[in-house]
């Protein structure tokens, strides 16, 4: 159905950028979205919507009442990242990590604009009360970096305290064209694991490795090694990445360490190849550290992060045709595509492993300058993707495209029969 026309004002645009700018400025790391909680929640009051904690950190509003029920979640999190994209309203911001160890912050994967978009959503929905029917629940969701967020808030009573809803919607930015959209039914992003190795050995002078059992070295070839999982273990038709993202060892140039410490994730769509690269990380770990002759009492020792685990996100086909054609009708086909599955991970699927096996759909929304786009593919020179110091959306049309496809969605999942 088509927008009422003055269902998106300018103003409700020109009050997202400022809350972008202003969140974008101010990022927290997973679990310590103490401010960013706050100027949600401040937000939703301005609008006169309720909300409520969950989750921790997490806020949730509410709007309407009766049936449907339909859910938009935006997550808020930065990540430890030192920004260089040269904004004018680049992070200075820092934090904590779990270490104790200080860190820049960046909100270097758009979690910024996610929750700039669904608060101007929440303010259109809200001034327009007679243009729709219904309830809708705004889940603003912490710690989706480590894969915790999603899952703390269901298991915080996130629908009971919440009215319960028939679909759950989400959107991502990423290095796509500003002002299109991917959106694709089914398998969309990977499941995933977080693992760390701690790799012993017999420390001693580094002028007499013949005396000791080098952890060094021995990393780096099970650093090696570890890469053959998926080039010669796995199928070539069933994706799979094995990533080793940290690597920490030693304290001087002439002293061989007694340990060091390995991150990996992994990424899969299958539960036989996931254990199948779980068998292979266990089976090289300890066959390279016997290669070395370490005795079984200085065996690495391999932990999963089962808190950080995240599940496959499964696009409900039925749900998402729903949305494509919502989306196609207001921003036209040539700007709706279809989107590949890829290997990201993301914990928004938790949303929908409920015992009530809530429909999911998440869909992508292009934030780049459609320039440099364009002269990246002409150059072959890729542009700062997400995660990356140096990723930098255009705020508009980045904004207005996701403040328009969430509401162009709400007011077809709750049209006024």
């Amino acid at each position: 159905m088509p927008l009422p026309a003055d269902l998106i004002t300018p103003e409700t645009l020109a009050r997202a950028a400022e809350d972008y700018r202003a969140l974008h400025a101010r990022p927290e790391l997973s679990g310590q979205e103490h401010e960013t909680a706050a100027f949600v929640e401040r937000r939703l009051a301005e609008l006169g919507i309720p909300s409520f904690r969950c989750g921790g950190t997490g806020v949730v509003g509410v709007l309407g009442e009766g049936e449907p029920v339909v859910a938009f979640r935006a997550d808020m999190d930065g990540l430890p990242v030192h920004e260089r994209s040269g904004a004018a309203y680049a992070s200075t911001a820092t934090g904590v990590l779990p270490d104790g160890s200080e860190t820049p912050v960046m909100h270097a994967c758009g979690h910024d604009a996610h929750m700039s978009a669904a608060l101007a959503v929440a303010g259109a929905l809200a001034a327009r009360r007679e243009a729709w029917r219904g309830t809708v629940v705004f889940v603003f969701q912490p710690a989706e970096e480590t894969a915790t967020g999603a899952a703390a808030m269901v298991a915080d009573g996130l629908w009971t305290r919440a009215p319960r809803p028939e679909v759950v919607l989400g959107q991502h930015i990423g290095a796509d064209p500003a002002g299109r959209l991917r959106c694709g039914v089914g398998n969309l992003m990977n499941l995933g694991d977080s693992w760390e190795v701690t790799v012993r050995g017999r420390g001693g002078h580094g002028a007499y490795p013949h005396a000791t059992i080098d952890p060094v070295v021995l990393a780096a070839r099970i650093v090696l090694t570890l890469q053959t999982i998926v080039s010669r273990e796995t199928r070539p038709v069933e994706p799979a990445v094995v990533t080793i993202g940290s690597i920490h060892g030693g304290t001087k140039h002439n002293i061989i360490p007694n340990e060091v410490k390995l991150q990996l994730t992994l990424r899969s769509y299958t539960d036989n190849v996931r254990q199948h690269t779980i068998a292979a990380i266990r089976r090289i770990c300890r066959g390279e550290a016997i290669a070395a002759g370490l005795p079984d009492d200085l065996m690495p020792v391999i932990s999963i992060k089962e808190d950080e685990f995240t599940p496959a996100t499964y696009n409900d086909p039925a749900l998402t045709r729903r949305v494509r054609g919502a989306l196609v009708n207001w921003l036209g086909a040539d700007n709706v595509t279809a989107i590949d599955p890829e290997m990201g991970g993301e914990d928004f699927s938790q949303f929908g492993r409920t015992v009530e096996k809530v429909p999911i759909c998440l869909f992508r929304v292009g934030a780049v300058d459609p320039a440099l786009v364009a002269e990246s593919r002409r150059t072959g020179d890729p542009l700062p993707s997400l995660h990356s110091s140096k990723f930098a959306p255009l705020p508009e049309p980045t904004i207005k495209t996701g403040v328009t496809a969430l509401t162009a969605t709400a007011l077809d999942l709750l049209a006024k029969k």
